[in-house]
């Protein structure tokens, strides 16, 4: 096997061959017996879904900031970087280079415009949300100047009412001395009515404008969210598989979603752990660290094996399992925790009698493969 290095030599660059010893295969290794080893993971499953809807893959983290990506990722593709190309001995060498700049060159251009559209994002958020506060707080400086108008009003009204009463009680010759000063105040009541109807239709505008303005805003904001939508309900669910057979223990539901606690994940293990069980493989999720379950693990003394970060191929049996669920559940509706929870019963069942594809088990399902293995255990 050889990889290519590149060596500065005077002011020429060479592709130099480097031999690189070949990394031999690893062998996964299972569990030989039933019961001896579980894996363990956490999913997330929207609180309702509709059969017709994709089912986005979203870990619990990702979950937790309401952010998840509008459509199910697309399937991994072959990795690849411009010094593959030294890795042609069919062309020459000249072109070998330009290759490499053009591809560099492409490789720097792409990141910094993924770089600039994801900032002009933020700034086009961030501009959103700063128009929305300012909106907001004008709103509330006209609201305040209303409060301070109409009090004013109903302070002139109240004392109009008053002049109209001392009027009435006032005598003949009284009212026919003030008779001009009582037209002139009856006149000027009539123009303030007609500039109160006045300011009431232009509150009436004001407030039409505002709310134009604000559904603006949220239809801006909605183009924006679009490919992360915010999403708040969830539902979390704990796989928990057989490492040699296969064989799901059982899918317990948290209502609390994303909030679920180490408290809650040893609970529902401590119901449906077998009682032979010797190590549990999980991730580095914050309930699987836990005091609680290192706690429960010296309890039930089972040996916690958690893989190393950022390789969840070490708990593949789990992710696979987390995969499969999706996918059943894919094709299924629910509408609250207790149609979830039936639907997951089901699987169960389905999952455990059906013929597995994974090279061990050679097309057994997990139920008939882990009797295989008690009888000949017993032989």
């Amino acid at each position: 096997m050889r990889d290519w290095v590149l060596v500065a030599r005077a002011a020429e660059v060479v592709a130099v061959p480097v031999a690189v010893p070949p990394v031999p295969p690893v062998k996964a290794v299972h569990a030989p017996q039933p019961n001896q080893t579980m894996n363990i993971d956490l999913c997330v499953v929207p609180w309702t879904h509709d059969g017709q809807q994709a089912m986005v893959s979203v870990s619990v983290s990702a979950a937790a900031t309401g952010r998840v990506p509008a459509e199910p990722a697309a399937p991994p593709t072959r990795a690849e970087w411009p010094g593959q190309t030294f890795a042609e001995p069919a062309i020459a060498y000249e072109d070998q280079m330009r290759d490499y700049v053009a591809k560099r060159t492409a490789q720097r251009l792409a990141k910094g415009q993924r770089t600039h559209q994801r900032r002009q994002k933020q700034a086009e958020r961030a501009e959103g949300l700063a128009r929305n506060a300012e909106l907001r707080l004008q709103r509330r400086r006209v609201r305040l100047a209303r409060q301070t108008g109409d009090v004013a009003w109903q302070a002139k009204r109240q004392a109009q009412r008053q002049a109209d009463q001392a009027w009435q009680c006032s005598s003949k010759p009284t009212r026919r001395e003030r008779r001009a000063e009582r037209r002139a105040q009856q006149a000027q009541r009539q123009a303030e009515w007609v500039a109160r109807r006045a300011q009431q239709q232009q509150r009436q505008t004001e407030d039409a404008a505002w709310r134009d303005a604000r559904r603006d805003l949220r239809a801006q904001g909605a183009v924006l969210t679009v490919a992360v939508p915010l999403v708040t309900a969830w539902l979390a669910i704990l796989v928990m598989v057989d490492n040699g057979t296969r064989r799901c223990f059982g899918l317990p539901l948290f209502t609390v979603g994303t909030h679920v606690t180490a408290e809650l994940i040893v609970a529902a293990l401590r119901a449906l752990c077998p009682p032979d069980l010797q190590f549990v493989i999980s991730d580095n999720g914050a309930q699987f660290i836990a005091e609680v379950f290192a706690n429960f693990a010296r309890d039930l003394e089972f040996v916690h094996v958690r893989i190393s970060p950022h390789r969840p191929c070490t708990n593949g049996i789990a992710e696979r399992m987390v995969r499969t669920v999706k996918e059943w559940l894919e094709t299924h509706s629910w509408s609250s925790p207790e149609d979830l929870e039936a639907l997951l019963a089901e699987f169960i069942t389905y999952y455990n009698d059906r013929p597995h594809q994974g090279a061990e088990l050679d097309g057994l399902s997990p139920n008939e493969f882990a009797r295989r293995l008690a009888d000949c255990s017993t032989c």
